[in-house]
């Protein structure tokens, strides 16, 4: 059976709606479970908690960084970030996808303020600091880059075959012969129950 892989996709959403629709879209032609702000509900929870909650229920997260740093939780910092440093906190395989000229992109898509504008290059240096980006420069070419390195991490890189134990895939074999013993534990645990009663 193909396990169904579930991505979280993570940017700031005004200005990247047509590239966040056509990665939503090439997501699911990839037979994965996109998950993202589009898809959450009108809940009365606690947004960071919620959240929290459906990167923990991923199996890769995808980011994609264009020309906005995007809006401030009361710590100064973006959720768009925040949603990133969780991700790495919980040890979720990251695919970064870059702007490769956000100086160039328009106004209307872009952080204009001088300190919006160094929080998004702080931003950007983190992602690429000890990790290999792609870098992107329209949405036509998005849905190629994503399909590509996504295939290549799932396939370098397989999903931990219980994320609810936090398995994650350093160590695939190791986690199979976890996986068996703990099957093969519970087998014997209810044959013995069964027939000692």
């Amino acid at each position: 059976m193909d396990k169904r892989y579930q991505v979280f996709l993570s940017s700031t959403y005004a200005d990247l709606r047509d590239e966040r629709q056509r990665v939503f879209q090439t997501l699911m032609e990839m037979d994965c479970i996109p998950a993202g702000m589009e898809l959450f509900p009108a809940a009365d929870e606690e947004q960071w908690a919620f959240i929290r909650q459906i990167i923990d229920d991923c199996d890769y997260y995808l980011l994609i960084i264009g020309g906005r740093y995007g809006s401030l939780t009361a710590e100064g910092v973006s959720y768009t970030e925040k949603e990133f440093d969780y991700a790495c906190e919980k040890g979720i395989r990251v695919v970064a996808f870059l702007h490769e000229s956000p100086e160039e992109i328009s106004v209307a898509k872009s952080d204009v303020h001088p300190s919006a504008r160094a929080k998004l290059e702080a931003f950007r240096a983190k992602v690429a600091n000890g990790r290999l980006v792609k870098f992107w420069g329209s949405a036509d070419e998005l849905p190629g880059l994503v399909a590509l390195s996504l295939s290549k991490t799932i396939k370098s890189y397989p999903a931990c075959l219980d994320r609810r134990d936090s398995w994650r895939t350093e160590r695939p074999a190791k986690a199979a012969r976890s996986e068996r013993t703990r099957c093969s534990s519970a087998s014997r645990s209810f044959s013995r129950e069964e027939f000692t009663s």
